[in-house]
């Protein structure tokens, strides 16, 4: 994905800054991240309260397979199909991984 494609897809939010990291890219908004994009795949930070939102539309929260095999749950969502092909509701989803970056960043 190219970064004017993340740039479209998080307009309706405001400017983000787009920079590399551990093979992907982190995606910020006002300093703070507000989604990766790993693989070709946006995923979108969730906290414990816009998780629920994220598993009821569907989408799969990010893991990996850490130390002795267990799984290792990080705090990004897939993004919800039916968010993909309309901007209204891809604006809604960025929104609410802004509303997650302020809850979980330090004050």
């Amino acid at each position: 994905m190219t970064n004017a494609d993340i740039e479209d897809m998080f307009s309706r939010l405001g400017p983000v800054t787009i920079k590399r990291m551990f093979g992907g890219k982190g995606i910020y908004h006002a300093g703070l991240i507000v989604a990766v994009e790993f693989k070709g795949e946006i995923l979108l930070k969730a906290d414990a309260d816009s998780a629920i939102a994220f598993e009821a539309a569907g989408a799969r929260q990010w893991t990996y397979e850490g130390r002795k095999g267990k799984p290792i749950k990080m705090p990004y969502w897939s993004v919800p199909e039916s968010a993909l092909d309309d901007a209204d509701e891809m604006a809604q989803w960025v929104r609410l991984a802004y509303e997650a970056a302020l809850r979980v960043s330090p004050a």
